[in-house]
C-alpha cells in the first residue's frame, strides 16, 4: 500500500484532503503543527479528524513562528473582520503567515522520507484562497521539483515524490461536496482564525466567511454550528 503524508490543520480543506487520500487507498500519516498560532482549537480538531478518518498515525510538529511574527495568526495583530469578497480577493491579507506552507511542506518532506511515502497531500486552493501566495499552482510545482532534487530517496531514484493538491481548482462548495462523498465529518472541523474564549467561531473573519459562503452555496447547513 502506498503511503501519503497529509498536512492536517483541522479545517474543511485539509480534512477533505485526508478523506480523499484515504479514499484513493493510501495509508495516511496526518501531520499537524503547533507553530505558535494564537489558539489551539485547530489542533484538537485535527486530532478528531485523524481518528475519524482512520489515519495510520497522527503527529504534531512543534515549531515557533512567533519568533518572526508578521502575521495576525502569530503576533498581536488584529484579525481582519467583516471583509467583503472583493476585499478578500485583493492583496495578501495580514493573516498570511510568512513562508508557512514552505515550512510545513519541508517538514512533510522529511516525514515522507522516514516512512517511505511517495505523496504529500495539501489542501491549498487557488479559488477561495484569500490571496495567499503559497497556495498557487506554480509554488506547488516548484516545491515538488525541489523535493525530488533535495532528498536521498529522490536522488537515488527510490521514490518520485508528488505533491497532491486535489482542491486547488475547486470552489469551497465543491470542496464540501467532495469531502462528504469521501467520508469527511465536518462537524469535527474548525476553521476560525479568532475563536471566542469558549472556542466558538467568531463568524466574522475571512476563514469563517469563506466557510459560511461554501456551505450556503452547497445548499447545506454547517454541522459545526449545530
Amino acid at each position: 500500500m502506498s503511503r501519503a503524508i497529509c498536512l492536517l490543520s483541522g479545517g474543511l480543506d485539509s480534512t477533505t484532503c485526508l478523506a480523499v487520500a484515504r479514499q484513493e487507498g493510501f495509508e495516511t500519516y496526518a501531520l499537524s503543527f503547533d507553530y505558535g498560532q494564537r489558539h489551539h482549537q485547530e489542533l484538537a480538531a485535527a486530532e478528531r479528524v485523524a481518528a475519524h478518518l482512520g489515519a495510520h498515525a497522527f503527529r504534531v510538529a512543534h515549531i515557533d513562528l512567533r519568533a518572526f511574527g508578521g502575521s495576525a495568526l502569530t503576533a498581536e495583530i488584529d484579525v481582519p473582520k467583516h471583509r467583503s469578497a472583493a476585499e478578500m480577493g485583493s492583496g495578501i491579507p495580514i493573516t498570511y503567515v510568512p513562508a508557512r506552507n514552505t515550512i510545513f511542506l519541508s517538514f512533510a518532506l522529511a516525514y515522507a522520507e522516514v516512512v517511505g511515502a511517495d505523496a504529500i497531500f495539501i489542501g491549498v486552493n487557488a479559488v477561495d484562497y484569500s490571496g495567499y501566495p503559497d497556495c498557487r499552482p506554480e509554488f506547488i510545482h516548484a516545491f515538488e521539483h525541489m523535493a525530488n532534487l533535495a532528498t536521498k530517496t529522490g536522488v537515488e531514484g527510490h521514490t518520485k515524490l508528488t505533491i497532491r493538491t486535489p482542491l486547488i481548482t475547486l470552489t469551497k462548495a465543491e470542496i464540501i461536496h467532495l469531502g462528504l462523498a469521501a467520508g469527511a465529518d465536518f462537524s469535527l472541523t474548525h476553521s476560525c482564525y479568532d475563536p471566542t474564549p469558549a472556542g466558538r467561531p467568531c463568524g466574522q473573519c475571512d476563514s469563517c466567511l469563506l466557510r459560511a459562503k461554501g456551505f450556503a452555496e452547497a445548499g447545506l447547513a454547517d454541522p459545526a454550528l449545530a
